[in-house]
């Protein structure tokens, strides 16, 4: 068996023996990732705040007990995020609504970045209607920057059957955004 080398060995170790500066450093290196793997599965800055904080307690409380060399922390700390929003995505499945409530948008004023507030909303939802699978591939490859085969390992399937739920979902995001291609604007002749 191949040793795995985990750059994060020695800061949970540290965290693990109650040092507070590694404890911080932990929050500072892994929440913003881990707030955004699940803003971009759940779509809520609210429930990705509250997984974020779930997922770095249950990180705390694994350190004193973490074993260096069976996978990498963080691939464990993205699988606990991710367990999370799946909790949070059945428990919506459970109590169906019409229409998803409006929320404001958090994106920059009116008077500047619209364009780009627009667009990020257009893209956020359409990844929100992927299904999620297909939605925990891309943002684990795309947003995530995790290699094939770290994603992959992470959501427990073969690289071809990630690169199959890879392919089938930039499909769908495609079909859904097509009318932001560039030359796809209404009135626009060639």
């Amino acid at each position: 068996m191949v040793a795995i080398v985990d750059p994060d060995e020695d800061l949970v170790r540290r965290v693990g023996q109650g040092d507070p500066a590694a404890s911080q450093a932990l929050v500072a290196l892994k929440l913003p990732r881990i707030h955004a793997l699940a803003q971009r599965m759940l779509g809520d800055a609210t429930e990705a705040e509250d997984v974020a904080q779930e997922t770095l307690l249950r990180a705390w409380r694994q350190a004193p007990k973490w074993a260096p060399g069976r996978a990498r922390f963080d691939t464990w700390l993205h699988r606990v995020a991710l367990n999370l929003c799946y909790d949070r995505l059945r428990r919506r499945r459970e109590i169906p609504t019409e229409a998803p409530p409006d929320r404001p948008d958090d994106g920059p004023g009116p008077d500047r970045g619209l364009l780009a507030a627009e667009t990020g909303a257009r893209v956020a939802q359409a990844l929100r209607q992927l299904p999620d699978r297909q939605r925990e591939a891309i943002v684990l490859c795309h947003y995530q920057e995790l290699s094939n085969i770290e994603a992959a390992a992470l959501m427990e399937i073969s690289v071809e059957a990630l690169e199959s739920l890879l392919s089938r979902g930039r499909r769908a995001l495609r079909q859904t955004l097509s009318d932001m291609a560039p030359g796809a604007r209404k009135g626009d002749r060639g």
